[in-house]
């Protein structure tokens, strides 16, 4: 992987607090000119060597300038980490042991310790991987691998793509390699038929430009890729995520996602199976360590928004990248942050019961190199990336096969609609709506939009409380809780390899709609008191739910009492009733500025000529209503007369089925 690494890391290196003039010089230049003899070099330049070889995936040859940089006395406290972390690689555990118990109790930095501690866990528990069973059985996919670099397996329509730098044509100065381009071949399985492989289009695949990783949408006639910087000035300074269209027999020019992050890192990308889900890896700000995995959705208008990052379960303080969601909901990523065997380790991520739990795939999926880039064809087959010892060259390609015997696999999904009423009362469908799955504890699990027939479908998973929350403009914002607590099915019983397991729910949504009142139900005060009782407060905090769900309207609240007493002290009654719950409602966290109290007294009277205490209690009511909207995009269609552009056509035209 030193080709792979040495052009995502050169371009990593300048947000790194180890670099000095690093930043400045390609790696093979420090090599070339400090790189010969460790004990001719001041503590400095070891550390600048050590970094550079570490950099580039050269971990063995940073060994012994990072010894001698100790021996030197260098204050660099990440020299320890990274010198531990080579020798593990190396299987030289207990001399990696020995730097971090030493380093450990005497460090300052306090990043640099966690590191540490969490590499010297790893060792401590090395022999729970070595020791552990595993039914995947790998083959090095000899057919394609050259003594260059093979990497990022993608299988879509009996078609192989993958990236390397295999041929002729411009290198790259930073590793004296040529350009990584994207490759295509075709294949059934792992038989791969070589008369048809070969690069992608001149647009894709630019001369003097590394394309990295691809994603393939479903259909095949889509793909999002990564591509480098081209060093000049108008181009692009980082690595970022483009997207382009087959048609007419021509791939469109690539056109950059709205979701890279300008100064960033953002590549590794991967679909959600229904292709509704971007996933990649990117080192923009705000994550827990180097590169963290990170999601986007594809909203009506063809965009990806909603960018999240995946979470610390997942994300370490130092690397996640190549991320693949299974059929069966699994998440598999690789990393160098988690306990692993060597560099990178490739982990699956699940989540049951509303936690995520990582493990390591173990031998033979992982080695003690580095292991990436895993993608299924189905559930027991597929491929990934090794550069392991016995390969053709580089990084190779390689598949596996699961022959788990006890494989089963339950999958749930809960499936619903969003709805409304239209004037007459009856219900209709609403389209084009945000649908967002959140767990018990407010953390998004996934999000989608519903497209005309407004549908949508999310995995769900077993012995977990949920919340559905539907959006769009001009209706307020709703939530629906779900639950798999209870109905989880015991696998001993079944004799299928899949089961698919399915509910169904809907979503009212109700149109906003000022000055028209709407009664809280339940809101009861003491006998000519408006102080508010504990029943009364959690349908008040309903209300809150709602205000906090919809930040864009101003609301009313109006309290009315029955016929039964003086004009005046109803007034006077409802009034006290009216503040004592706005009140209540801005203790709760609500600015005063967007709720106001009314009493309206016994002069609006649902029933005029009540009779017995059933009608009195529903003239004695409280009700909101919405006095001022500013509705926000929602991300949820085209605005009236906007017409889409042609990365927006693309996507509806797609989903539409359009195959062109």
């Amino acid at each position: 992987m030193r080709n792979l690494l040495m052009v995502f890391l050169s371009i990593l290196a300048v947000g790194c607090s180890i670099q000095n003039s690093i930043d400045k010089e390609e790696f093979d230049a420090v090599i070339a000119k400090h790189g010969d003899d460790p004990t001719k070099n001041t503590a400095e330049e070891n550390v600048m060597v050590g970094d550079a070889f570490q950099k580039s995936n050269r971990l063995t040859e940073s060994i012994p300038f990072y010894k001698e940089a100790l021996k030197q006395g260098t204050p660099n406290e990440s020299v320890h980490v990274h010198l531990a972390h080579g020798l593990k690689v190396e299987q030289k555990y207990d001399e990696a042991r020995a730097i971090l118990e030493k380093y450990i109790p005497r460090a300052k930095d306090n990043h640099m310790k966690k590191l540490a501690e969490k590499e010297l866990h790893s060792i401590d528990n090395i022999s729970d991987l070595h020791g552990q069973n595993s039914y995947y059985r790998i083959k090095n996919l000899r057919d394609i691998n050259t003594a260059s670099a093979e990497y990022s397996p993608v299988y879509s329509n009996n078609f192989l793509y993958f990236t390397s730098n295999r041929d002729g044509g411009k290198v790259y100065k930073t590793t004296g390699t040529h350009f990584t381009d994207i490759y295509k071949v075709a294949t059934r399985g792992a038989n791969v038929n070589l008369a048809t492989l070969g690069p992608l289009d001149p647009v894709i695949n630019h001369f003097d430009t590394n394309e990295g990783s691809i994603a393939v949408m479903p259909g095949g006639n889509s793909i999002i890729f990564a591509k480098g910087n081209n060093g000049k000035a108008t181009g692009y300074s980082n690595v970022h995520l483009f997207f382009s269209r087959y048609r007419n027999g021509k791939w469109s020019d690539p056109v950059p996602l709205s979701i890279n992050d300008v100064d960033s890192w953002d590549s590794t990308p991967a679909l959600s199976p229904d292709g509704k889900t971007l996933y990649f890896s990117s080192d923009r700000p705000g994550g827990y360590g180097g590169n963290d995995l990170y999601s986007a959705t594809i909203n009506r208008r063809g965009r990806w928004v909603d960018v999240r990052n995946l979470g610390p379960e997942i994300n370490s303080p130092k690397d996640e990248m190549f991320p693949f969601v299974s059929s069966d909901g699994s998440l598999y990523f690789s990393s160098n942050g988690h306990h692993g065997l060597g560099h990178l380790d490739i982990f699956r991520a699940i989540r049951q019961g509303g936690h995520i739990s990582v493990e390591n795939l173990g031998k033979p999926m992982n080695s003690h190199q580095d292991d990436f880039g895993y993608y299924e064809f189905n559930l027991t087959r597929g491929f990934f990336t090794s550069n392991r010892k016995g390969g053709a060259g580089d990084d190779d390609i390689y598949t596996f096969v699961n022959d788990d015997p006890n494989l089963r696999v339950v999958n749930y999904f809960l499936t619903g609609t969003t709805v409304t009423t239209d004037d007459a009362g009856e219900e209709i469908i609403l389209p084009n709506t945000k649908v967002t799955l959140t767990a018990d504890n407010g953390d998004i699990i996934d999000e989608t939009f519903t497209g005309n027939d407004g549908e949508f479908n999310f995995r769900v998973y077993t012995e977990e409380n949920y919340d559905l929350i539907g959006e769009k403009t001009d209706y307020f914002t709703t939530r629906k809780d779900f639950s798999t607590i209870g109905k989880t099915v015991d696998k001993s019983t079944l004799t299928e390899t899949v089961t698919n397991v399915n509910f169904e729910t809907k979503i009212m949504m109700d149109r906003i709609v000022l000055e028209k009142a709407i009664v809280l139900n339940n809101i009861y005060y003491d006998l000519n008191k408006a102080e508010i009782r504990p029943d009364a407060a959690l349908v008040l905090d309903s209300l809150v739910l709602i205000m906090n769900d919809n930040p864009d309207i101003f609301i009313e609240l109006g309290s009315h009492t029955d016929s039964r007493s003086d004009d005046n002290y109803n007034l006077d009654l409802s009034r006290r009733r009216a503040q004592s719950a706005v009140r209540y409602i801005i203790t709760k966290g609500i600015e005063p500025a967007r709720i106001v109290a009314k009493g309206y007294g016994e002069s609006a009277l649902l029933i005029k000529n009540a009779q017995n205490e059933e009608e009195h209690q529903r003239n004695r009511r409280t009700e909101f209503k919405v006095l001022k909207y500013n509705p926000r995009d929602r991300n949820d269609n085209l605005a009236p007369g906007e017409e889409a552009d042609e990365y927006d056509r693309f996507f509806i035209e797609s989903e539409k089925g359009n195959e062109e």
